[in-house]
Parts: structure tokens; sequence; C-alpha cells
């Protein structure tokens, strides 16, 4: 008998704060202890454990959740249904937002979902490598899955062959892996529509660096690097990664790295929808080691960040900010 779908992707959405973040991880909690945070605004929960215990299958347990977080904290959840967290995020991608989407455990149903899908909305297929594969033909998720195997591996390479075949026959033996403590802080900014404007894009990270700085001084942390992930008009990502030259939680530094993630990738006049920030293998600030400035102009900076904390601490946080940031992020 086919396995029923026993894993949840929930992306928390309209109504969703930094506050209420972690109270609707607790709410996952109170269906099962196996839930995986996934800052800004979404986690993976396994609730194989569960479904015996409710009496209720994963789409019901979905269901449940959804309506909870709507009626306790106001948050408007859209929730994917799989046998895998690959198929659970999708399933979730695949529609409106505010509903509850399943995959069904059969062989065949999970062909029928993925299949007809272009091949972008695989995840972790982003703009260029799913238009590489266009040229070949390989545009939808049925046709990379049909395609032989070294026919990928000549256009992509080895690894990433072997990891989008996967994908495509709707395979993930990713385990969803309970939260430690964060070791990670993440910020989003949503544009009001398709973000064009490099300069608006570039406006957006000062204002995601200047938030994530503030928060990892507030709580005497700092970041060993960045990553910076792109969503598209057509719901696509791109994500990429770098180590900060140190540990740190300087906004001019995370501003720097952060334009320089943007920059390489080259957008130019591509259809941004969202910016996602996130501050990796977090420390604590006292444990890091600091290479001491003999530039008078940084020392300088140091200085007036630390006077616009303060006044953010007494004031809040919209007290004191780089100039150049935009208002509002999501």
């Amino acid at each position: 008998m086919p396995p029923s779908p026993a894993v949840l992707y929930v992306h928390f959405g309209a109504g969703l704060t930094e506050e209420r973040y972690p109270r609707l991880l607790d709410l996952l909690a109170d269906i099962t202890p196996v839930v995986q945070a996934l800052p800004p605004d979404a986690a993976l929960a396994d609730v194989r454990g569960a479904l015996r215990y409710f009496g209720r299958t994963a789409p019901e347990l979905a269901e449940l959740i959804r309506v909870r977080a709507l009626a306790h904290y106001d948050v408007l959840c859209t929730v994917g249904a799989g046998g895998n967290p690959l198929l659970a995020r999708m399933a979730a991608q695949s529609g409106p937002p505010g509903q509850v989407r399943s995959v069904p455990g059969e062989p065949a149903a999970v062909t029928a979902f993925l299949h007809p899908k272009p091949v972008a909305a695989l995840y972790g297929v982003g703009p260029a490598t799913a238009q590489t594969l266009g040229t070949y033909g390989l545009d939808t998720v049925g046709r990379v899955a049909a395609a032989p195997p070294a026919t990928l591996q000549r256009i992509l390479g080895a690894a990433p062959a072997r990891r989008l075949l996967a994908r495509a026959r709707g395979e993930d033996a990713t385990p969803v892996v309970p939260s430690a403590p964060a070791r990670s802080a993440a910020a989003e900014h949503r544009f009001g529509r398709d973000e064009l404007d490099a300069s608006q894009r570039r406006r957006a990270l000062l204002t995601l660096a200047d938030g994530l700085g503030y928060r990892m001084r507030r709580d005497a942390q700092v970041a060993r690097a960045l990553t910076l992930t792109v969503r598209y008009a057509d719901r696509s990502t791109t994500t990429r990664t770098r180590a900060l030259p140190e540990p740190t939680a300087h906004t001019a530094a995370l501003t720097a790295l952060a334009y320089a993630l943007h920059d390489a990738l080259g957008l130019q006049r591509a259809r941004v929808r969202a910016l996602t920030l996130r501050a990796d293998d977090l420390t604590a600030a006292d444990l890091a080691s600091r290479q001491l400035s003999l530039d008078p102009r940084e020392e300088k900076a140091r200085r007036a960040e630390a006077a616009a904390d303060r006044a953010r601490n007494r004031f809040g946080a919209g007290a004191a900010h780089p100039a150049g940031r935009l208002g509002e992020v999501a």
C-alpha cells in the first residue's frame, strides 16, 4: 500500500509578524514534536506520529493548523501535504494562498502532479538553470524525468543532474529535523509589484541588512555568512550564500555583502517579487574574534551605529536608521 502524505509544508502568509512566528511554531508543536523552522515565514512538520493520535489524515491536520492559525493569530496559512518535503513544498506553492493542497502517495498521482509543471517549479531550479534546460527541450518536469541521466550530466554536471532527476521523479530523502536553537535570522521584503529597478532592490537590501544587524546586535550575536534568496514573478527562486570576511553584525558590512550577492546575479531586467536576506551561522558576539581596524571612518561609523541602537532601544525600531532605507519589511 503506498504511503500516505505525512509531511506538511506550512507557509505563514498575511498577518505574520516577527513576534508571531515563534508562536506559530508552537502551534505546530501542539500537533507534532517534529517541526523544522524555515525562517522567516515557513516551517516543515512530520506528522506521521500524529496521524493515529488525532485520528485524522495529513490534509485534515493541515486544515486544523490553518484554522487555528487564523483564529488565534489572524495569520493566513497555505499548507501543502506530501510524502516528503519536496512534494509538500510544491503542493503548497501550486495554487492561491490560504488553502490546503495535498499530493496523494500513489506513484501515479505523484507523476500526474509533477510532470505537467514547468521545470522552474522544481525546488532549487532557478531561472538560469531552467533556461539552460529549455534550450534542450527539457522545459517540463516530465521531460526532465524521462531524459537519460547521461544527457542531464552533460548539461549540468554529475551531482546537479542526479539531484534534478531525483526531484523530477518526486524523490526527496531529506528528513524533517526538529529545529535546534536558532543559528540563523532572516528577513523578507515583498514588493508591491514586480520590481525591475535595481536601485529599489538595493534599497530593500539595505533595509533588510539594517534590520538583521540591529536584531543581532540587540541579541549580542554575529553572523559568519549571508544568504540571499530572490523570488521572481513566476515563483521560481535563486539562492546564493557567501561567507563574511569576519563574523559581524555591523550593518555596513552586511549591506556590502548583500549588494555583492545581488550584483553577482546579473538580474538586470528580471521581474523580482521578493527578496529574503538570511544571516547564517550565528554565534555569540563575545566568542567571535574581530580584527582591529585602523580606519577612523569605520570606528566613527560603529560609534554612530551604537548611538542609533540606543535610540531604537528607547524609542522603537523606527527611531533611527540609515538614509535610503525603505519604510516597510514584510
